[in-house]
């Protein structure tokens, strides 16, 4: 960083590390200066952190200090954890000393207050705080205590010590249960995490009231997570001194408060600065980045056996690139967009309880995927997953094979020749509708239906005029012997479109088995969609019926909907998928 601002620095940049600020007196000025430095960032090829920069500020925090055209302060979340420190509560409190003669009674009067607050000031004063000396070595004075660590960073200029940094931390259950040597270590290590911007490069003197510390550092029988710390402090410059307890009563003040804001912190980082670098990260490599770099740049991948390149080069005669995309040619002669990572997930989601997706199982919801023209190697093992922690799909239960009713088969020639008619209902009222009137194909597994107020034989006749004129004269009309199908008026409208009605046998549903079907199915799909508002479903009811007539059904080998359309149903997803050669 200072190669790059080398002739700019003290006259319009200030650099400390990977840190650096634009200055001037005048916001021309400034902002010329500013454009000299991005253009500076920009020769460089230096990145910039956008969340981390402010532009044209007229005071801000730099290097933990407030910085302004007046004068240096204080960065008041430093000096918090004194500031904010509670009157004593017994004896043990310091350093009100007078409450420690002998056979006084501890009574925290005024005076005391007064005192304590005095005490407050002093430690955080702009006298006591100061800003960091780079020609002087830091000194740091840690403690630790059963259930917090703290840390004081500061210099000497002379006799006296000048703190710069207050630093406290909360152990979590697992740290608490450590033995003394083990927390007075994860001390030094919190304090050399939490002060490293100043600490690099530079001398350190560690003060501590355990002396085994020293030891320490040349045992090597030591446990696993106590040698890791010990090999991450050798970087700095270390030099660990003892200290009386009763001389470092300020730090251990520190490790005795328990700090809630520090609670919520991440743990001690014990991860070695250098242990990533250059290091290649694959765990977000999309599956099929072999393929596509062979196909953008005749790319092989490394350390292949024999018998994997035969597989590699076998498998890729199914793949195709065409910028930015890599396709398949899977077995059924479909070509499909290749995709990994976040995306398969959020496909997933909307193929299965979209607004369109009806809950189905994960047979049908991949089947769903692939007919959206997305593949990956795994999409029924996922969709599995999807489905066993679906919510609304497990508070669902279902009819078990054992106990589901057989149902019998009838022979049908084409298309719309034999249709099945059925209510279901009565449900919770939806806006004056409380029944849906269901159709469906016998053939093609095509469903019709449509909310009612009434199971009459009125709105039946209406709904079956625009069923024939939608879909031609069907040769016969199957439903149960409710009273709304065995009405005059429905035997006469059968007569003069001269369509068969036929009933199935009472008391047995199974004979009219696709209209069963069809009812447990759009009923188990408005189910699982209106969740915990009923009152709803039949504005939910077209979105069931199109995610019924898009799901695969077996024993027509299709949806029906590309039986009856002859494409596949194409799921418009609100998806930004681009991948490039790896």
């Amino acid at each position: 960083m200072l190669s790059i601002f080398h002739d700019m620095i003290e006259e319009s940049v200030e650099v400390f590390m990977d840190d650096f600020s634009v200055f001037r007196n005048s916001f021309d000025t400034c902002l010329n200066n500013l454009d000299k430095m991005l253009q500076r960032c920009k020769d460089a090829h230096l990145i910039l952190n956008w969340e981390k920069c402010h532009f044209m500020v007229k005071e801000g925090i730099m290097l933990g200090h407030k910085v302004s055209s007046t004068e240096l302060e204080v960065d008041k979340a430093k000096i918090n954890v004194i500031s904010k420190l509670p009157p004593p509560t017994n004896i043990k409190a310091r350093p009100i000393t007078k409450l420690l003669e002998k056979d006084t009674p501890f009574e925290f009067d005024d005076e005391c207050q007064k005192e304590f607050e005095l005490l407050k000031k002093k430690l955080t004063c702009d006298p006591v705080i100061v800003s960091p000396n780079w020609n002087l070595p830091f000194e740091h004075m840690c403690d630790a205590s059963d259930f917090t660590v703290g840390a004081i960073l500061g210099q000497k200029d002379g006799k006296n010590f000048h703190p710069i940094y207050f630093a406290s931390k909360t152990l979590n259950p697992a740290q608490q249960k450590y033995i003394v040597t083990e927390k007075e270590l994860m001390a030094i290590v919190f304090a050399f995490d939490k002060f490293r911007s100043y600490l690099i490069l530079s001398k350190t003197i560690v003060h501590t009231d355990h002396s085994a510390l020293r030891h320490l550092f040349n045992k090597q029988d030591a446990k696993p997570h106590l040698i890791r710390w010990i090999l991450l402090l050798q970087e700095f410059d270390i030099e660990i001194k003892d200290r009386k307890g009763t001389e470092n009563v300020a730090v251990d003040h520190l490790s005795r408060i328990e700090n809630d804001e520090s609670s919520n912190d991440s743990e001690v980082d014990d991860n070695f600065p250098r242990e990533t670098l250059m290091e290649i990260n694959t765990k977000d490599e999309p599956w099929f980045a072999d393929f596509a770099n062979y196909l953008v740049g005749d790319i092989i991948p490394k350390g292949m056996t024999y018998q994997q390149k035969n597989k590699f080069f076998s498998d890729l005669k199914h793949y195709f690139w065409e910028e930015p995309y890599l396709f398949k040619v899977c077995s059924d002669g479909m070509i499909r967009r290749c995709i990994s990572g976040p995306e398969t997930r959020t496909i997933l989601d909307q193929c299965h309880h979209g607004p369109t997706g009806g809950h189905y199982g994960p047979n049908v919801t991949a089947k769903k995927v692939l007919d959206s023209g997305f593949y990956w190697p795994t999409i029924i093992k996922e969709a599995h997953t999807l489905v066993r922690l679906c919510e609304a799909c497990q508070k669902t239960g279902n009819i078990s094979k054992r106990d589901e009713m057989s149902l019998n088969n009838i022979q049908v020639c084409e298309i719309f020749d034999i249709w099945g008619i059925n209510f279901i209902g009565p449900f919770p009222k939806s806006y004056k509708f409380e029944y849906i009137l269901v159709a469906v194909d016998y053939v093609s597994k095509w469903a019709e239906a449509q909310a009612l107020p009434t199971n009459d034989a009125r709105v039946i006749i209406t709904f079956l005029k625009k069923l024939f004129c939608h879909f031609r004269m069907p040769k016969a009309l199957i439903s149960d012997r409710g009273t709304h199908f065995c009405k005059k008026i429905i035997e006469k409208t059968m007569e003069r479109y001269r369509v068969n009605h036929r009933f199935s046998t009472s008391y047995h549903p199974q004979t009219s088995s696709e209209v069963e079907n069809t009812n447990r199915a759009l009923k188990r799909i408005l189910e699982k969609t209106v969740k915990d508002n009923p009152a709803i479903w039949s504005r939910k009811l077209d979105d069931a019926l199109w995610a019924f007539r898009t799901a695969y059904k077996t024993p027509i080998g299709t949806t029906p909907y590309k039986l009856i359309y002859g494409k596949t149903a194409t799921y418009h997803l609100k998806l930004n998928i681009m991948h490039t050669g790896l």
